[in-house]
Protein backbone atom coordinates (compact mmCIF):
# COMPACT_ATOMS: atom_id res chain seq x y z
CA UNK A 1 0.00 0.00 0.00
CA UNK A 2 0.92 3.66 -0.41
CA UNK A 3 0.62 5.05 3.12
CA UNK A 4 0.87 8.46 4.81
CA UNK A 5 1.56 8.88 8.54
CA UNK A 6 0.69 11.72 10.92
CA UNK A 7 2.19 11.33 14.40
CA UNK A 8 3.72 14.09 16.55
CA UNK A 9 6.08 11.74 18.39
CA UNK A 10 9.19 11.62 16.19
CA UNK A 11 10.30 8.34 17.75
CA UNK A 12 7.01 6.55 17.09
CA UNK A 13 6.70 8.14 13.65
CA UNK A 14 10.12 6.94 12.53
CA UNK A 15 9.45 3.53 14.00
CA UNK A 16 6.24 3.22 11.99
CA UNK A 17 7.99 4.37 8.82
CA UNK A 18 10.68 1.70 9.24
CA UNK A 19 8.13 -0.99 10.06
CA UNK A 20 5.95 -0.23 7.05
CA UNK A 21 8.90 -0.12 4.68
CA UNK A 22 10.18 -3.44 5.98
CA UNK A 23 6.76 -4.92 5.20
CA UNK A 24 6.94 -3.65 1.63
CA UNK A 25 4.60 -0.69 1.94
CA UNK A 26 5.44 2.67 0.40
CA UNK A 27 5.47 5.62 2.81
CA UNK A 28 4.58 8.72 0.80
CA UNK A 29 4.80 11.12 3.76
CA UNK A 30 5.44 11.05 7.51
CA UNK A 31 4.45 14.30 9.21
CA UNK A 32 4.02 15.67 12.72
CA UNK A 33 0.75 17.61 12.50
CA UNK A 34 -2.70 17.45 10.92
CA UNK A 35 -2.28 20.41 8.57
CA UNK A 36 0.79 18.82 7.03
CA UNK A 37 -1.16 15.57 6.55
CA UNK A 38 -4.01 17.33 4.72
CA UNK A 39 -1.50 19.12 2.51
CA UNK A 40 0.26 15.84 1.73
CA UNK A 41 -3.02 14.06 0.89
CA UNK A 42 -3.94 16.92 -1.45
CA UNK A 43 -0.57 16.61 -3.18
CA UNK A 44 -0.63 12.84 -3.73
CA UNK A 45 -3.13 10.00 -3.60
CA UNK A 46 -2.37 7.53 -0.80
CA UNK A 47 -4.21 4.27 -0.36
CA UNK A 48 -4.38 4.78 3.39
CA UNK A 49 -3.44 7.22 6.15
CA UNK A 50 -2.45 6.39 9.71
CA UNK A 51 -3.21 9.34 11.98
CA UNK A 52 -2.89 10.14 15.67
CA UNK A 53 -5.90 11.80 17.33
CA UNK A 54 -4.10 14.37 19.48
CA UNK A 55 -1.51 16.49 17.70
CA UNK A 56 -0.19 20.08 17.74
CA UNK A 57 -1.04 22.80 18.42
CA UNK A 58 -3.68 22.00 21.08
CA UNK A 59 -3.22 18.21 21.35
CA UNK A 60 -6.97 17.63 21.50
CA UNK A 61 -8.68 16.45 18.32
CA UNK A 62 -6.60 17.77 15.41
CA UNK A 63 -5.90 14.33 14.03
CA UNK A 64 -9.51 13.25 14.20
CA UNK A 65 -10.70 16.38 12.42
CA UNK A 66 -8.11 15.74 9.72
CA UNK A 67 -9.35 12.15 9.39
CA UNK A 68 -12.94 13.36 9.04
CA UNK A 69 -11.87 15.90 6.42
CA UNK A 70 -10.03 13.23 4.45
CA UNK A 71 -13.08 10.93 4.58
CA UNK A 72 -15.22 13.79 3.28
CA UNK A 73 -12.91 15.01 0.51
CA UNK A 74 -11.24 11.73 -0.46
CA UNK A 75 -13.59 8.86 0.48
CA UNK A 76 -11.41 6.39 -1.44
CA UNK A 77 -8.59 6.94 1.06
CA UNK A 78 -8.68 4.44 3.94
CA UNK A 79 -8.17 5.78 7.48
CA UNK A 80 -6.59 4.08 10.49
CA UNK A 81 -6.76 6.24 13.64
CA UNK A 82 -4.39 5.82 16.58
CA UNK A 83 -5.20 7.06 20.08
CA UNK A 84 -3.70 6.80 23.53
CA UNK A 85 -7.14 6.35 25.06
CA UNK A 86 -10.62 5.25 24.05
CA UNK A 87 -12.20 8.43 22.68
CA UNK A 88 -15.83 7.33 22.39
CA UNK A 89 -17.05 10.64 20.96
CA UNK A 90 -14.30 10.67 18.35
CA UNK A 91 -14.78 7.05 17.38
CA UNK A 92 -18.54 7.47 16.98
CA UNK A 93 -18.16 10.62 14.87
CA UNK A 94 -15.63 9.00 12.57
CA UNK A 95 -17.87 5.96 12.13
CA UNK A 96 -21.13 7.92 11.74
CA UNK A 97 -21.13 7.25 7.98
CA UNK A 98 -19.71 4.30 6.11
CA UNK A 99 -17.13 2.38 8.12
CA UNK A 100 -15.68 0.56 5.14
CA UNK A 101 -11.95 1.20 5.21
CA UNK A 102 -11.92 2.65 8.73
CA UNK A 103 -10.02 1.52 11.81
CA UNK A 104 -9.42 2.74 15.36
CA UNK A 105 -6.55 1.33 17.39
CA UNK A 106 -5.07 2.18 20.75
CA UNK A 107 -1.38 3.07 20.61
CA UNK A 108 -0.52 0.16 22.87
CA UNK A 109 -1.62 -2.06 19.98
CA UNK A 110 1.17 -0.62 17.82
CA UNK A 111 3.63 -2.40 20.10
CA UNK A 112 2.06 -5.66 18.92
CA UNK A 113 3.42 -5.48 15.40
CA UNK A 114 1.42 -8.33 13.91
CA UNK A 115 -1.92 -6.96 15.15
CA UNK A 116 -1.12 -3.48 13.85
CA UNK A 117 -0.10 -4.73 10.40
CA UNK A 118 -3.14 -7.02 10.19
CA UNK A 119 -5.42 -4.09 11.08
CA UNK A 120 -3.82 -1.84 8.49
CA UNK A 121 -4.18 -4.50 5.81
CA UNK A 122 -7.86 -5.06 6.66
CA UNK A 123 -8.55 -1.34 6.52
CA UNK A 124 -6.58 -1.01 3.29
CA UNK A 125 -8.73 -3.73 1.74
CA UNK A 126 -11.91 -1.85 2.68
CA UNK A 127 -12.65 -3.70 5.91
CA UNK A 128 -12.82 -2.49 9.51
CA UNK A 129 -10.43 -2.76 12.44
CA UNK A 130 -11.51 -1.54 15.86
CA UNK A 131 -9.41 -2.19 18.95
CA UNK A 132 -11.21 -4.62 21.27
CA UNK A 133 -11.15 -2.02 24.06
CA UNK A 134 -12.97 0.51 21.87
CA UNK A 135 -15.86 -1.93 21.66
CA UNK A 136 -15.57 -3.50 25.10
CA UNK A 137 -16.10 -0.31 27.12
CA UNK A 138 -19.41 0.72 25.52
CA UNK A 139 -20.65 -2.84 25.88
CA UNK A 140 -19.73 -2.87 29.57
CA UNK A 141 -21.71 0.33 30.20
CA UNK A 142 -24.99 -0.67 28.56
CA UNK A 143 -28.16 -0.36 30.67
CA UNK A 144 -30.98 -2.83 30.90
CA UNK A 145 -33.10 -0.58 28.63
CA UNK A 146 -30.52 -0.80 25.87
CA UNK A 147 -30.86 -3.69 23.39
CA UNK A 148 -27.13 -4.34 23.81
CA UNK A 149 -27.84 -5.31 27.42
CA UNK A 150 -29.89 -8.25 26.11
CA UNK A 151 -26.90 -9.85 24.45
CA UNK A 152 -25.41 -12.93 26.05
CA UNK A 153 -21.72 -13.07 26.91
CA UNK A 154 -21.07 -15.12 23.77
CA UNK A 155 -23.02 -12.69 21.58
CA UNK A 156 -21.07 -9.76 23.03
CA UNK A 157 -17.84 -11.58 22.27
CA UNK A 158 -18.97 -12.19 18.69
CA UNK A 159 -19.92 -8.51 18.28
CA UNK A 160 -16.55 -7.42 19.66
CA UNK A 161 -14.70 -9.66 17.21
CA UNK A 162 -16.99 -8.55 14.40
CA UNK A 163 -16.05 -4.94 15.13
CA UNK A 164 -12.38 -5.85 14.79
CA UNK A 165 -13.14 -6.79 11.19
CA UNK A 166 -13.08 -10.57 11.56
CA UNK A 167 -15.17 -12.79 9.30
CA UNK A 168 -17.40 -15.51 10.72
CA UNK A 169 -14.72 -18.09 9.91
CA UNK A 170 -12.05 -16.05 11.73
CA UNK A 171 -14.39 -15.51 14.69
CA UNK A 172 -14.99 -19.25 14.91
CA UNK A 173 -11.25 -19.88 14.94
CA UNK A 174 -10.67 -17.24 17.61
CA UNK A 175 -13.45 -18.59 19.85
CA UNK A 176 -12.60 -22.26 19.15
CA UNK A 177 -16.15 -23.05 18.04
CA UNK A 178 -17.72 -24.11 14.76
CA UNK A 179 -18.63 -21.56 12.10
CA UNK A 180 -22.27 -22.64 12.32
CA UNK A 181 -22.23 -21.77 16.05
CA UNK A 182 -20.90 -18.31 15.23
CA UNK A 183 -23.58 -17.84 12.58
CA UNK A 184 -26.26 -18.67 15.19
CA UNK A 185 -24.80 -16.09 17.58
CA UNK A 186 -24.63 -13.50 14.78
CA UNK A 187 -28.27 -14.07 13.79
CA UNK A 188 -29.33 -13.90 17.44
CA UNK A 189 -27.59 -10.59 18.07
CA UNK A 190 -29.03 -9.17 14.84
CA UNK A 191 -32.50 -10.10 16.10
CA UNK A 192 -31.90 -8.50 19.51
CA UNK A 193 -30.62 -5.32 17.85
CA UNK A 194 -33.71 -5.23 15.61
CA UNK A 195 -31.64 -5.80 12.47
CA UNK A 196 -33.40 -8.97 11.38
CA UNK A 197 -35.33 -7.27 8.55
CA UNK A 198 -32.24 -6.23 6.62
CA UNK A 199 -30.24 -8.68 4.59
CA UNK A 200 -26.66 -9.47 3.77
CA UNK A 201 -23.30 -8.41 5.14
CA UNK A 202 -24.54 -4.82 5.61
CA UNK A 203 -26.16 -5.80 8.92
CA UNK A 204 -22.70 -5.97 10.48
CA UNK A 205 -22.21 -2.24 9.96
CA UNK A 206 -25.23 -0.96 11.95
CA UNK A 207 -24.54 -3.58 14.62
CA UNK A 208 -21.01 -2.22 15.10
CA UNK A 209 -22.24 1.38 15.05
CA UNK A 210 -24.94 0.53 17.62
CA UNK A 211 -22.19 -0.78 19.86
CA UNK A 212 -19.86 2.21 19.41
CA UNK A 213 -22.65 4.72 19.86
CA UNK A 214 -24.08 3.20 23.03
Amino acid sequence: MRVMLAEDSALLREGLVRLLKEEGHGVLAAVGDADALLEAVDGESPDAVVVDVRMPPTHTDEGLRAALEIRLRRPEVKVLVLSQHVEKKYATELMSGSIDGVGYLLKDRVAQVGDFLDALERVGEGGTAFDPEVVRRPLARTSRADPLARLTARERQVLELMAQGLTNASIAQSMHVSQSAVEKHVNALFDKLALSHTTGYSRRVPAILRCLGS
